[in-house]
């Protein structure tokens, strides 16, 4: 498997030292593995933080910037950030009204920030949480206990990042987030396998013509597996799917996500069944993310998530953001 890396060991922070060299709008503390917007701590607003492990890129680090996130804290690939990370992200971004942290609901990531916020409190940083399990593929996995956090986590830290930069009290952050959470749902489809840098070469088995419905970010299995299916196909297994658990009664917030090596001509064409099938289901779509944005580094593959929005979020939503790979109104 032929992999643009020098060696395993040294691709995060590699990584991370062609975002600083990108990003001069960004604090990147390569060391101890910290992303942060520069003009933080903002005077009365509340941080945002997350993190998780890396290979989802732009997930996380690539969301941290005015209307987002505060700071990022990226793990090893496909592993928890640690507690220490969570700690130094949050001081440096706490102003004095108090710190939310966005977790996705995997064992790591739940444990380590639970100890980051005991840590943090114990420093003086008030801190809240908003936990995202948005899959709604299988209950239980590999990597959780419960459902999965997959596409709602770009929902939350864009709207709670949208309130925070408002001024709202983190109160009010926490509560944004967590009604972004409830109101979204996800499925993912995988057309490939996932490599890891450390294995080099495939970490899971999916036969040539074969797909998985309801894989993981990580490759973690999904609901079943069956012969490769047309993009229409897929399109109204995925969002039946979605759509069962939802049951939306307004408008909806659509991210057609790539999980890493689909071009965007598949994806954009996914969307138009993605619509087709949301069109005929009676939903109406508000607005639409298509391009990769919780990805799973080289699988080809696609997820579709929906979150019901009423007059405010949708505003919270158009709200300007300027991060590295999200941007708008500004």
């Amino acid at each position: 498997m032929k992999m643009l890396i020098n060696v395993p060991e040294t691709v995060v922070a590699d990584a991370l030292r062609g975002i600083a060299a990108a990003h001069p709008e960004l604090s990147v503390d390569v060391d101890n593995r910290v992303i942060v917007r520069r003009d933080a701590p903002v005077a009365g607003k509340v941080g945002l933080v997350s993190g998780g492990g890396s290979g989802h890129e732009p997930l996380h680090g690539g969301f941290v910037g005015p209307g987002m996130l505060s700071a990022a804290c990226p793990g090893e690939v496909f592993t928890s950030p640690v507690p220490d990370q969570m700690v130094r992200a949050a001081a440096a971004v706490n102003s004095g009204a108090g710190v939310l942290f966005v977790v996705k609901n995997y064992t790591g990531d739940v444990l380590n920030f639970d100890m980051a916020a005991e840590l943090a409190e114990d420093e003086g940083i008030q801190i809240a949480k908003v936990l995202v399990n948005d899959d709604v593929a299988v209950t239980d996995s590999l990597f959780t206990a419960g459902r999965r956090g997959t596409g709602a986590t770009l929902f939350v830290e864009k709207l709670a990042g949208a309130a925070a930069e408002e001024g709202a009290s983190l109160e009010r952050v926490e509560a944004v987030g967590r009604q972004v959470n409830e109101s979204s749902r996800s499925f993912g489809v995988a057309l490939t396998a996932v490599s890891t840098p450390a294995k080099g070469s495939p970490t899971f088995d999916l036969p040539e013509g074969e797909l998985e419905l309801g894989i993981g970010i990580h490759g973690e299995p999904g609901r079943e597996r069956r012969a490769m299916m047309t993009s229409r196909e897929i399109a109204d297994f995925a969002v039946d799917a979605v759509l069962e658990d939802l049951k939306p009664s307004g408008p909806v917030l659509a991210l057609v996500n790539g999980m890493g090596a689909t071009p965007l001509l598949e994806l954009y064409g996914f969307n138009a069944e993605v619509q087709r099938v949301l069109a005929e289901r009676g939903v109406t779509v508000a607005r639409t993310l298509v391009g990769n944005y919780v990805t799973s580094l080289d699988m080809a593959g696609c997820s579709v998530t929906l979150c019901q929005v009423d007059e405010e979020l949708l505003r919270l939503w158009d709200a300007p953001v300027e991060t590295a790979a999200l941007r708008w109104g500004r």
